[in-house]
């Protein structure tokens, strides 16, 4: 392990959890130099991700992932910092973006602010689909916000406070290829599954069409992914799908439940 914690006190530090991210680290980076510090909290990277974090100037921890919501919070005890910005490595803060920040912390009315973001996919921008605003709530007062450890997905931070919203956008450069798009959903299938079946929902036969049909109607019609052409139409058509490959992974979870349970 390398330096366990940022001892010195700033205003904000721009935080990037990372794992393999040397295709992207030296972007993210430049594009935070208007933090106090930037700080690389790295999930013990097998490639050149933390040599190239350090050449850029960044303070670079590593720990052991746990749980996103888990990393997270790891990553506030690591730096005493008033204010924390989280972006993902895939991720761009825009000077404008950088220049509101600096703007809003000093207003004591928020404890936290949510942060649009303009998602480029497959090579353009989706401003449709449910893709637009995206908002995400990454500027928060350090010590008023945590993040559910229970989540081991789709973090939820646990405000202490109010959170306003920003104006200016993350530049987010999300899924490049359709192959790259269903690995990270196949990865999410399981997690989705298991809410369902909390929930008390199981994959009866027809959820197998209706649930898909729905899926495609809100995003291509309802969100207006019409307007973004065939990238707004193959996101609709592949959220649809995803939805398939979530009721599979449930009737998988009732059959083995119902088998522990004979």
């Amino acid at each position: 392990m390398s330096d366990q914690r940022i001892n010195v006190v700033h205003q904000v530090v721009a935080i990037i959890l990372t794992k393999n991210e040397e295709a992207h680290i030296a972007d993210c980076i430049e594009s935070l130099r208007w933090a106090d510090a930037i700080l690389v909290f790295d999930c013990y990277s097998d490639d050149r991700t933390v040599e190239i974090a350090r050449e850029q100037g960044a303070q670079v921890i590593q720990h052991p992932f746990r749980g996103y919501g888990s990393q997270r919070n790891a990553a506030l005890d690591a730096v005493d910092a008033e204010w924390v910005f989280f972006v993902d490595a895939d991720e761009r803060a825009t000077p404008q973006l950088g220049a509101e920040v600096r703007q809003v912390i000093e207003d004591t009315a928020y404890d936290g602010w949510w942060v649009p973001r303009h998602n480029y996919i497959f090579g353009g921008i989706v401003r449709h689909a449910g893709w637009y605003p995206d908002y995400q709530l990454r500027l928060l007062r350090r010590q008023r916000a945590r993040y559910d450890p229970q989540r081991e997905v789709h973090e939820i931070v646990i405000l202490d406070g109010e959170a306003g919203y920003l104006e200016h956008p993350l530049i987010h450069y999300n899924y490049a290829t359709v192959g790259q798009f269903l690995a990270k959903q196949r990865r999410y299938a399981d997690y989705d599954a298991r809410i369902l079946w909390e929930q008390g929902i199981r994959a009866r036969p027809h959820k197998f069409i209706t649930r898909p049909l729905d899926e495609f109607r809100r995003r291509y019609f309802t969100l207006q992914g019409y307007k973004d052409g065939w990238r707004g139409l193959l996101l609709s058509g592949l959220m649809a799908y995803y939805q398939v490959v979530v009721y599979g992974r449930l009737r998988r979870l009732g059959a083995h439940v119902s088998r522990a349970d004979s």
